[in-house]
């Protein structure tokens, strides 16, 4: 360890080693001055929150309904809504498990969880990550890649799949149904036939066609987030699913060139769910490129 004697200012090496429970004197070489040295404090390891979990989405719709599902089984939820925020509230709150989507805004959800994954702190912490597949029948195969999570989960799939999977990483067995038996209703034999009377139906006049009124436009704000989203989840998405394929492109700067077919597929994709107007505001599926090739070479 290294001291500082206040007199002038010398730094002085101290081997910690040698340092009595009470302190060990030491004389300054430059100025004499005598130093009582003891050993630094240790500050106990703050343990993670059994009871907490974090949930960081870009959707507030999405954050609603998974904080619904997991207040209603007990657990305290924080949330959060960027990658910056996920990783403070983190660090500040120490829940046992992050729930976080992997095209997280500002940094992405992935890197979140390595980061934190590598903290001598927080490297216990369980992670689910929520991916969003473009195209859901285009992947029949598990992602190459968790990036240091414990499990994942696709979007579509939250209702049916979020609390079994966050029990399962706290240690709550998955409770099995019990077989029950109905009795009979019926005595066997032949049965009498019922005669049953069907009402008549009552015939609706036709829906004139211009009566349908056009869905209400979303606003431009919602729509450049919109495209934003898409444009992370189409190149998430490929490195999902060809993880060090990835890597080795970005390391030699040929990432445009191995996933050509896989970006053409991905801009017509963009193209044709994105409305002209809002993909004229700006590029916004070439900034999402740029962005990941940076954030991966950091």
């Amino acid at each position: 360890m290294v001291v500082i004697c206040p007199k002038c200012k010398t730094k002085l090496k101290v081997d910690e080693t040698r340092l009595l429970p009470e302190g060990s004197r030491f004389k300054c070489p430059k100025c004499s001055t005598v130093l009582v040295v003891k050993k630094p404090a240790v500050q106990a390891k703050k343990a993670l929150d059994n009871s907490k979990i974090l949930i960081a989405h870009s959707s507030p719709a999405i954050i609603e309904q998974m904080n619904s599902m997991l207040t209603g089984q007990g657990y305290k939820v924080t949330t959060s809504v960027d990658g910056i925020d996920a990783m403070v509230k983190a660090l500040k709150e120490y829940p046992f498990l992050a729930v976080i989507e992997v095209v997280l805004p500002k940094i992405y959800g992935f890197e979140v969880c390595k980061r934190l994954k590598t903290r001598p702190e927080t490297k216990d912490m369980k992670f689910i990550l929520i991916t969003s597949p473009y195209d859901k029948t285009k992947y029949r195969r598990e992602p190459a890649s968790l990036y240091g999570a414990d499990d994942y989960i696709e979007d579509f799939n939250i209702p049916a799949e979020l609390i079994e999977k966050v029990n399962r990483l706290i240690g709550i067995p998955e409770e099995k149904p019990e077989k029950t038996i109905q009795p009979p209703t019926t005595q066997p034999g032949p049965q009498p036939t019922e005669k049953i009377e069907i009402p008549a139906q009552k015939v609706e006049p036709a829906i004139k066609k211009e009566t349908i009124s056009p869905p209400a436009a979303m606003p431009s704000d919602e729509n450049v987030e919109r495209a934003r989203r898409l444009s992370r989840t189409i190149i998430n998405d490929i490195y999902l699913y060809n993880s060090a394929k990835v890597d080795e492109a970005i390391k030699t700067e040929s990432f445009y060139a191995v996933f050509a077919s896989e970006l053409k597929e991905g801009q017509k994709l963009y193209e044709n769910r994105i409305q002209p107007d809002t993909r004229n505001k700006g590029d916004f599926f070439n900034e999402a490129i740029k962005n990941f090739i940076a954030s991966k070479k950091k």
